[in-house]
């Protein structure tokens, strides 16, 4: 059967074509998707500051969050934890350096630490001059003493120079004492200070952000390091001078899974209705095969061997091109600050092992379902069942549509009756896929009856030519359901995905718009000095002035079930003094309980509740005093100062007031619509990640619509010559064809319409008491237009060039 096989490609290159784009499209968006898991399950980091050290220790950025209660667990059951990455960066006390000393063959320890500096309009990273040996750099010039710099080399500032530095909310000026020149480039400039300046100018005094150690044994290194921080050699050292990509990691890992489950389906779905369709087309071919004697299992096995010889090639040459795909597709992530650009690129032969797998998997089934209902036939009713479509509603459809409608609904109730705010997208989001599932299952059937049900329009708008188009639409309905489960599948990942991301961007910029009192905003890059605070609070025409510190927080004791291993959002407010914090309802405290926090950076802190309110759902955060917070941050000061403007005070008074009073000091002063603009923006990085990966599997499903249509109508070429015979002209067959392209565009976007409802309706119920999305209308009549354009050109254009030429010739091929 393999020759057999070999022999039917060589005589039907269109149909396995097709085959061979479905899979090849399919396995490099997932071998693609594979290689972004891997980067971020990887995480390596180049070692650029700290690359001279062999040892770096450093602060432990992850958090073991039990799973269950500890009280109520027994004791071999304490082991149930989830390590959460902390948000803020985790130093390690100066004094451990002292200690590091002491280790036998260690020849010298070198703590660093770095924070975010200002020249004027370009940023530089802030540090002291002793660990410029962690590179190392080489000067030219003197080192610098208290009120000097050491400039980096990359800078093109020459010694002797004074500079205006803003650093940790202050600025002052420095005398340029030499410069500095790095072995390698390096991901941002350097500035490098007396130890004096630096420990004060980091905010964080008595603190290294890391050490470096030179000689000793890893492992008497780590006996003495212990508890106090984590022990790193080699590429690992990477994490502790970059901490963010290790959060960034995992964020990618959830994103590469989801994308790549997601074209998973979608890619079972289009090669199963590709090789259906073909196997459709030469029914004739196989019946005949079974007349002469072939068994069914020979017949399946010849089916299989066709598309697993397509299916390898498609493959190969999909796992090869994965990794440019996954590359490009990191470069981008990377260049709109979703993935830190220190992040490399990682694809190895994993990856490509799973999507050829995948894609292996999905030939084999899709070849099963295509070849079976062929090989079911007995050979006495091979030609008539050939000739006229009958019976295509099996047990295996029934109890597919019947499961995935069941997953749908009880998905929708779930999404309804547990979830609140945004989070109900993870829930609503995979419905999609449910309900085109079970869609696709019964679509000959549903696309029968919404035929039907279109019939007095299409008749009426289109004549003779319209009820032939209905014949033939209601007559193969297997055939155009072929065709009209990928436009479905497109117009119903591209509706939900789209318009969930526009709810929840509206919901979420209500919601901060509604919360937010203030009527300006003082922001300061490098952090506001807290004596600012004081000083706009003095300024005429304010009513009042708070820091804004924003942060991740931990709940240790009581348990806290409700968060999970993701934390609390925290805000930092001026208007809370002491260890006093505001918590919403749903944490279930009182006034006056006590709360042990894990705050940013690690730290343990005890709170008392001092107000419990009610906080909109999903949005639900932890207030705490901004001097409590502030400090565990990475910056170690609040970033921004809201104020609120006095009554009969307009904006453009009161931000030029604040302008005047904060003159020469590092800050820039913003109005409201500023604030507003600023969270917005924050939301549309999350968007465009979302539009990207969707879009990408929007493309591939596009793909397949014009695979699939081509195929269907280029193969028509008979029955359009026969037509001609019986009368037709040849602008009434592509009328015809044209009338059977709109009937499938409509039936597709109804259906695919249906499907995206069944995912968008119980999340906007649940995030805005609204059945409709919120999203401009022009979205989804894109989607329709598009729908509609592919449908009719992938018709037309091979139904022009199957009517070339003389309808005799035509009925003369075979079918």
């Amino acid at each position: 059967m393999f020759k057999l096989a070999m022999r039917t490609l060589r005589l039907r290159k269109g149909g396995f074509l097709a085959t061979f784009v479905a899979v090849f499209f399919g396995a490099l968006i997932v071998s693609a998707c594979g290689g972004l898991m891997e980067t971020g399950i990887r995480s390596e980091t180049p070692v650029q500051r700290l690359a001279a050290a062999p040892i770096v220790v450093g602060g432990q950025q992850t958090l073991a969050v039990p799973e269950e209660d500890p009280a109520t667990l027994d004791p071999e059951d304490k082991h149930k934890v989830k390590n959460a990455t902390l948000p803020e960066r985790v130093r390690v006390d100066a004094a451990l350096a002292g200690r590091l000393r002491a280790v036998p063959g260690v020849t010298n320890v070198v703590g660093e630490v770095s924070f975010p500096v200002q020249l004027g309009t370009a940023s530089a990273l802030g540090h002291a001059w002793d660990s410029a040996a962690l590179t190392p750099y080489a000067l030219t010039g003197e080192a610098p003493k208290p009120g000097e710099v050491v400039v980096d080399a990359d800078m093109g500032i020459a010694a002797g120079t004074t500079l205006p530095v803003a650093a940790h909310g202050t600025i002052a000026q420095y005398r340029v004492s030499g410069v500095a020149k790095a072995p390698r480039s390096m991901r941002e400039s350097a500035l490098f200070f007396a130890a004096s300046d630096a420990e004060r100018l980091s905010g964080h005094p008595g603190q290294f952000d890391a050490i470096g150690v030179f000689g000793g044994d890893v492992a008497t290194v780590s006996a003495v390091v212990g508890d106090a921080g984590v022990v790193t050699t080699g590429a690992d050292r990477g994490a502790l001078e970059f901490p963010e990509v290790t959060k960034s990691g995992e964020n990618l890992i959830v994103l590469a899974a989801v994308s790549g489950g997601l074209s998973a389906m979608v890619m079972v779905f289009v090669v199963a209705g590709t090789l259906t369709l073909s196997t459709q087309q030469r029914l004739r071919e196989l019946a005949l095969l079974r007349a002469i004697g072939t068994t069914p299992r020979q017949l399946r096995r010849m089916v299989l061997g066709e598309a697993l010889v397509v299916g390898v090639l498609a493959v190969a040459v999909a796992v090869a091109l994965g990794p440019v795909l996954g590359n490009w597709l990191f470069g981008e992530l990377a260049a709109h600050h979703v993935v830190p650009d220190v992040l490399e690129y990682e694809q190895g032969w994993l990856p490509a092992t799973v999507a050829a797998g995948a894609s292996l998997l999905a030939v084999i089934a899709a070849s099963f379902v295509a070849g079976r209902r062929a090989s079911k036939v007995r050979p006495t009713e091979a030609l008539a069942e050939a000739a006229v479509e009958r019976r295509w509603l099996t047990p295996i459809r029934v109890i597919t549509a019947i499961l995935c409608f069941a997953g749908g609904t009880a998905l929708a109730i779930v999404t309804v009756a547990v979830m609140t705010g945004p989070v109900a997208a993870s829930t609503a989001g995979p419905a999609v896929m449910l309900w085109a599932f079970g869609l696709a299952a019964i679509s000959p059937g549903v696309t029968k009856v919404t035929a039907m049900l279109l019939s007095w329009p299409v008749r009426a708008l289109s004549g003779v030519t319209g009820r032939v188009a209905l014949l033939n639409t209601r007559v193969g309905a297997v055939r155009t359901a072929g065709a009209v489960t990928p436009i479905m599948l497109a117009v119903g990942i591209a509706t939900a995905n789209i318009y969930l991301q526009t709810t929840q961007e509206a919901v979420s910029n209500q919601a901060y718009t509604e919360d937010l009192r203030a009527d300006a905003v003082v922001a300061g890059p490098g952090g506001l000095d807290p004596s600012v605070l004081g000083r706009v609070a003095a300024v005429p025409g304010v009513a009042s002035a708070s820091e804004y510190v924003t942060s991740t927080v931990f709940v240790e004791k009581p348990f806290d079930s409700t968060s999970g291993d993701d934390g609390w959002p925290a805000l930092g407010v001026s208007e809370l003094t002491g260890n006093a914090v505001e918590v919403p309802e749903k944490l279930g405290r009182h006034v006056g309980d006590t709360l042990s926090l894990r705050l940013g950076d690690g730290a343990r802190v005890d709170v008392r509740v001092a107000a419990v309110v009610s906080q909109r759902a999903g949005f639900e955060r932890l207030v705490l005093p901004a001097s409590l917070l502030a400090p565990h941050t990475t910056l170690g000061l609040a970033p921004q100062l809201l104020v609120r403007a006095g009554e009969g005070v307009d904006t453009a008074t009161l931000t030029s007031r604040l302008r005047e009073a904060t003159a020469g000091l590092p800050v820039a002063v913003g109005d409201r619509d500023a604030l507003i603009a600023a969270h917005a923006k924050g939301n549309e990085i999350g968007a465009w990640v979302n539009y990207l990966l969707v879009g990408m599997i929007i493309a591939y499903t596009v793909i397949s619509v014009v695979n699939t249509l081509v195929m269907a109508t280029a193969k028509r070429r008979r029955e359009f010559g026969l037509q001609r015979l019986s009368g037709f002209t040849r602008g009434q067959v592509l009328r015809m064809a044209g009338v059977e392209g709109g009937l499938i565009a409509t039936i597709a976007v109804l259906l695919g319409t249906l499907v995206a409802a069944g995912s968008i309706v119980p999340f906007c119920l649940v995030v805005s008491g609204s059945v409709l999305p919120s999203g401009p209308l022009a979205i989804y009549l894109v989607v329709l237009a598009i729908a509609v354009v592919l449908s009719l050109v992938a018709i037309l254009v091979p139904a022009w060039a199957a009517t070339r030429g003389r309808a005799v010739d035509a009925t003369s091929i075979g079918e």
